[in-house]
């Protein structure tokens, strides 16, 4: 299950569980879409792969046992541990290659 983590690494902004704006890697690696395109360039600074839009959990509970209400988004915050410009040139290293290629 998503963990829905509850901000973006690079810049901090809140991504609740309903947000639009949050995109996950294929190991849930989470940044708002600003950052994803204009920081990042669509390369996960950790894994290296590619993003997608983070899926929206239910609010309600329409069949037993899931919903946001039995299965929370996470209040943990994750943030980055480089700097602006680490994550940068990384992007430029790999970001001539499609996310699928990676």
């Amino acid at each position: 299950m998503l963990e829905l983590r509850a901000n973006c690494e690079c810049c901090d902004k809140d991504l609740p569980a309903e947000s639009q704006e949050a995109m996950i890697c294929s190991y849930e690696c989470t940044f708002c879409c600003s950052c994803v395109e204009e920081i990042l360039e669509n390369v996960c600074p950790n894994c290296g792969g590619g993003f997608s839009p983070r899926p929206i959990r239910p609010k309600l509970e329409r069949r037993d046992g899931v919903s946001l209400v039995t299965q929370p988004a996470s209040n943990r915050r994750v943030h980055t541990s480089y700097t602006l410009e680490e994550l940068q040139s990384f992007a430029q290293t790999i970001k001539h290659i499609p996310a699928n290629s990676r």
